[in-house]
């Protein structure tokens, strides 16, 4: 027989049936798991396999899924400023400056990561990158990716002086004279300095990020992601990626195509017409597109998220897609047999998706349907509830309620709302699909460090940080499946990966330590010590240190 035997080990299944949660071997031919169980049920369903594997006690689990992530950015990012740890603006200018000196024939200069609570009366101005690095334009984009902070040779490049009008869905900072003051939020970040990076970065740079995200996903244990900005870039680079690693990909990618509020309903209606197309078209398990992604508000640490009740300086942001106009997009994908995926942080905004749902489902009748509202940071009550009556997944990242990077988001709601951030448990409870992710680049794209926040709501940033709301960690076995077969199933795929199970895609992870024995603690220090995508090692710390 061509299959191999893995034994001696301690596999978490991710069954959701708890007698079934746990195993000792498992066997592996091909592409598949074909067996699962104690050594004596292995062995004896697998009497002469080609080879036999002693895991020397070592923890295996499903291979993780980031089920909501932006790889092409992601793989720019790692090769950007880092600018997370940063703690103050001292803090900032220091990275900035040295990176200048260490690339002094750059002709742009990016960064990302930034926190808004690291900034003096969190108010970035272009003034405090100039005084660094004055002489190329510097493009620094927020830790939640929702804002982008330019110094003013960035803003010469842009074009953008004091007349330039604010986009649909966004905003250009502007100082007390009425002069840009270098912030760029929400769709003005999108279409000003997004579109330029895109517009002034080469095949090559791009074809470079999609490598470099594949070897860190690979490297944290992550077998599968899902993509949510798709755009004709990403698919052209992925494409070519596949091409060359020989018509597969070492990760399996699944996406969402973009949708923007052009402010048309036509126009808006006509954006579906390439990710129908797309989702229809032959795919593999490697590279396909499963619907479309929109944005309905901002962020709460920017107080652009859409809420039912102002913020504590009394602002209010609208949201970027009014039900209006989003009702008649959502039907029409919804006609078409798209997943429809809407980023909605506010509990207006999760108002606003859940209504244009209901709206489709009257319209389009019943059908198979799944569809999706990514983070849902403060949700309204009773939200949890209706969105397990409409068969809608929960898509939310643990990272971003870690305690180190909460007081600011604290601070904008000011109210009895903090005490309902990013309530997991809301949704089990009601029965919803929970998937767990990380947002990357917006966060850090470590699954086990994205465990230690929901097991313990503690930080993985600074463990010296309290933990915030424990009430509202997850135990780790529901924590890894929220990340592995829920994430799995968030996207159609729960009946064949997500689970160490006869049938399934042979998509493991093995660690160095145990994290259910030794504690939430090993998770922080855990590392992969290979990671197995369709049977196949694709990355193995044993290589690597040859």
């Amino acid at each position: 027989m061509s299959a191999t035997v893995y034994r001696n080990g301690r596999v978490f299944t991710a069954d959701p049936d708890p007698t079934r949660a746990w195993a000792d071997a498992f066997a592996v031919d091909g592409s598949e798991i074909v067996a699962v169980g104690d050594d004596t049920h292995v062995r004896e369903a697998v009497p002469d396999p080609a080879a036999v594997v002693d895991l020397a006690g070592r923890l295996v689990l499903p291979g993780f899924t980031d089920a909501h992530t932006h790889v092409l950015m992601m793989g720019a990012a790692l090769g950007q400023v880092a600018l997370t740890a940063a703690a103050g603006i001292d803090d900032i200018q220091r990275l900035l400056a040295a990176a200048r000196r260490d690339a002094p024939e750059t002709t742009v200069l990016r960064g990302r990561g930034w926190l808004f609570d690291a900034v003096p009366g969190g108010r970035p101005t272009r003034h405090m990158i100039d005084a660094v690095v004055p002489d190329v334009p510097v493009y620094l984009d927020a830790n939640d990716y929702h804002s982008c902070w330019v110094n003013t040779a960035a803003l010469a490049e842009l074009g953008i002086t004091r007349e330039t009008p604010d986009p649909l869905g966004g905003s250009i900072g502007h100082d007390e004279d009425g002069e840009p003051d270098g912030m760029l939020y929400e769709t003005a970040a999108q279409q000003y300095a997004w579109a330029h990076r895109d517009a002034t970065t080469t095949d090559g740079e791009r074809d470079a990020a999609v490598d470099r995200v594949i070897g860190a996903y690979l490297a944290a244990g992550v077998t599968g992601v899902v993509d949510m900005a798709f755009d004709e870039l990403g698919l052209a680079a992925f494409e070519r990626a596949q091409a060359r690693y020989g018509g597969e990909l070492p990760i399996r990618v699944a996406a969402h195509w973009f949708v923007a509020n052009t402010g048309d309903e036509a126009a808006n209606i006509g954006q579906l017409a390439r990710a129908a197309e797309l989702a229809s078209a032959p795919s593999t398990p490697w590279l396909r597109v499963v619907g479309i992604k929109l944005v309905l508000d901002g962020v709460i640490d920017a107080c652009t998220a859409a809420m039912g009740s102002p913020y504590a300086d009394g602002s209010d942001a609208e949201p970027i897609w009014s039900l209006e106009q989003l009702a008649p997009v959502v039907t029409a994908a919804d006609a078409r047999g798209l997943q429809i995926a809407m980023h909605a942080i506010g509990d207006r905004a999760s108002d606003i998706a859940l209504d244009a749902i209901e709206h489709a489902v009257r319209a389009n009748g019943d059908r198979p349907r799944r569809h999706r509202i990514e983070h849902l940071e403060y949700a309204a009550p009773g939200t949890a509830e209706r969105m397990a009556r409409l068969g809608v997944t929960a898509s939310m990242q643990p990272v971003h309620a870690d305690p180190a990077i909460f007081a600011n988001w604290a601070e904008m709601l000011g109210d009895e709302r903090v005490e309902r951030a990013f309530s997991w448990p809301e949704y089990e409870d009601a029965g919803a699909l929970l998937a767990f992710s990380t947002d990357a680049p917006t966060a850090p794209y470590d699954p086990l460090a994205n465990m230690y926040v929901a097991s313990t709501r503690a930080s993985a940033l600074d463990p010296s940080v309290p933990a915030v709301h424990p009430q509202y960690a997850v135990p780790l076995d529901r924590a890894i499946g929220h990340a592995t077969r829920d994430a799995a199933a968030s996207v159609g795929d729960g009946a064949w990966r997500g689970r160490i199970a006869p049938g399934f895609a042979a998509d493991l992870v093995i660690l160095d330590s145990d994290p259910f024995a030794a504690g939430a603690d090993a998770l922080l220090t855990a590392r992969v010590v290979e990671t197995i995508v369709a049977g196949r090692s694709r990355w193995s710390a044993v290589e690597r240190q040859r």
